[in-house]
């Protein structure tokens, strides 16, 4: 059943996550959203937890040749994450792809600002980070974030979409201590196909998101 859009997807998620903090199951909450999309869902999420919302912004690497087709992600100033097998479907190298990490980590710096500021990235070291985005298709950008994540000492680590291919969900298992997926339909072509309303977030949107959170923290 799709959903209407990502308000109603972060809705249900939050039902799923709201059970385990019932069960105590959940402590010193921090949520995550991986910008644009994962924000109005993780919005839900953090409300229903009572739980700080930020965002820790990601950005896909593509090419010329397939520029809808990621091949890569990268997070903060960490070196990208590369699918091998998308390079060598390409005839690609990493040293040949410089100009466009560079065009996008610019891009990511960029949108920290203007979703952050100057206010930091929050601690996650010792905490319960649940990373949300509004859907799991290739997984590329959000197998680079919880990486990130991990090395910056959570104390649980929880991937939370409302819809996500099934081997993605699997490949994610391994790099988070629970992953949270509400549908897994046997064939994703795209995440939008599981939201009625699958429209652009505008950047006005995820900063007046954070600042209502922000205001009331």
């Amino acid at each position: 059943m799709p959903f209407r859009d990502r308000t109603h997807a972060g809705q249900e998620l939050a039902l799923r996550l709201v059970e385990w903090a019932d069960s105590g199951d959940l402590l010193n909450v921090l949520v995550l959203a991986l910008p644009p999309g994962g924000v109005p869902v993780a919005a839900e999420v953090a409300g229903a937890l009572h739980a700080p919302l930020d965002v820790l912004v990601a950005r896909e690497i593509s090419t010329p040749i397939r520029p809808h087709t990621a091949i890569g992600a990268i997070v903060a100033d960490d070196p990208p994450l590369y699918d091998r097998q998308s390079l060598a479907m390409m005839h690609l190298s990493e040293d040949r792809l410089g100009d466009v990490v560079a065009r996008e980590r610019n891009e990511l710096h960029r949108r920290e600002y203007v979703y952050r500021g100057r206010r930091p990235m929050p601690s996650v070291n010792g905490r319960t980070v649940v990373l949300v985005d509004d859907g799991l298709a290739t997984g590329l950008t959000a197998t680079a974030a919880l990486r990130y994540l991990r090395r910056h000492g959570p104390a649980r680590l929880i991937m939370a979409v409302p819809v996500g291919s099934p081997r993605t969900t699997a490949a994610i298992g391994p790099e988070c201590d629970d992953v949270v997926c509400l549908e897994q339909p046997p064939s994703l072509h795209a995440v939008g196909e599981w939201y009625e309303d699958f429209g652009q977030v505008a950047d006005t949107r995820i900063t007046d998101t954070l600042q209502r959170f922000h205001a009331t923290a």
